[in-house]
């Protein structure tokens, strides 16, 4: 196809995602598929949960225009419609979170037996050699690593417009790697998510008013977070030839959700409590309570991403060895965690900042 009507489709599928957003907010204030406000979430009024089931129509519709792309496309579709129906169910009922990744462990070892695909081993992190996983530990390891890409991105759905800023940031990220390596196809399914996450983000920060507002919920946090890990292990994981993308280089993609999630729950098991336990210190409350309103944190985070994600492709370019780039996420990391637990330090930083930067105004004012 030409690029015209690349873009052609792209619009289409902008307005169908639009369309079923907007049709699907009166389907969640039906059926009670709302937020409410409690302790840990501050919004005003109820707003529907319905972002991950239009996301879902929409990614259904792509995959069955674009079957002849997909192995085993009917699977795929199947376990991607399951784990949306879990995440309605936990938006709706608030189900045990064992539950949750009992059926997103089933779902990876469905994938995982349709597909062939594995986390087999993770590139040359250490600068010894390739390290290959023992193949009765390869299975675990990747039901390891879906897991904990789902609920990485479940984590961070926290601010609006913060899980879809990050993803599309994420698939635009994937998208210039596939169009390096002209693989056309995955390059323009990367572009469909893009602009399919484009209206959500639009509705969610409420430049369509605050009373059509909606939110992603976990069924779109999780179904997005299981895209972007096959995504990422089918791209690391090539059984014929070289891997299209270094494992190493993966990690740098989505640091910022992978990166979040660790950082919380090694803070949460040092007060002794579970990982998996509620509460408001991820990366995206710190920021706030540092003095950055919502809508700076939101920006502040994506770029942070998006560093990432540049530093990343450039050291995928650049063929930058891979322990070298593994050591450096490492640090990035350690840095992570002591700045989120010294946020006070921070804080002093940020509001002497915006001091000064109110300071010209206010003298302005006065003149």
């Amino acid at each position: 196809m030409s690029l015209f009507d690349y873009l052609i489709e792209l619009s289409m599928f902008f307005f169908l995602s639009f369309s079923v957003l907007y049709c699907m907010r009166k389907v969640g204030y039906t059926i009670g598929l709302v937020d409410k406000p409690n302790a840990r979430k501050h919004h005003e009024g109820v707003v529907p949960l319905v972002g991950g089931i239009s996301l879902c129509i929409t990614v259904l519709y792509f995959l069955y225009v674009n079957a002849d792309e997909f192995n085993n496309v009917e699977i795929a579709a199947a376990c991607l419609t399951v784990l949306v129906l879990i995440g309605v169910a936990d938006d709706r009922f608030d189900i045990s979170f064992k539950l949750r990744m009992g059926v997103q462990a089933l779902l990876a070892m469905i994938i995982m037996h349709y597909s062939g695909l594995t986390l087999s081993h993770v590139g040359d992190v250490f600068g010894l050699g390739v390290l290959d996983f023992p193949v009765v530990l390869d299975s675990i390891i990747t039901v390891i690593a879906v897991i904990a890409a789902i609920n990485a991105f479940n984590m961070v759905d926290g601010i609006d417009g913060l899980l879809g800023g990050l993803s599309m940031v994420v698939f635009a990220s994937l998208g210039v790697v596939f169009f390096a390596y002209e693989l056309e196809f995955y390059t323009f399914f990367m572009a469909v998510m893009v602009v399919i996450l484009l209206p959500f983000v639009l509705f969610n920060l409420g430049y369509f008013g605050k009373l059509r507002k909606v939110f992603m919920g976990d069924a779109g946090s999780m179904m997005i977070g299981f895209i972007v890990i096959w995504v990422l292990i089918g791209g690391t994981q090539s059984q014929e030839g070289p891997y299209i993308i270094r494992p190493v280089t993966a990690l740098w993609l989505i640091a910022v959700p992978l990166i979040d999630m660790m950082a919380i729950m090694i803070r949460r098991i040092r007060k002794g409590h579970s990982p998996f336990k509620p509460d408001r210190e991820h990366f995206h409350h710190i920021m706030q309570r540092i003095g950055f309103t919502p809508r700076e944190s939101l920006v502040v985070i994506c770029l942070v991403q998006l560093l990432y994600s540049t530093l990343g492709l450039l050291g995928e370019y650049f063929q930058v060895p891979e322990y070298i780039m593994f050591y450096t996420i490492m640090a990035c990391f350690t840095f992570h965690t002591y700045a989120m637990t010294h946020s006070f330090k921070m804080a002093k930083i940020v509001r002497k900042w915006k001091k000064l930067e109110e300071k010209p105004s206010e003298e302005a004012a006065v003149l």
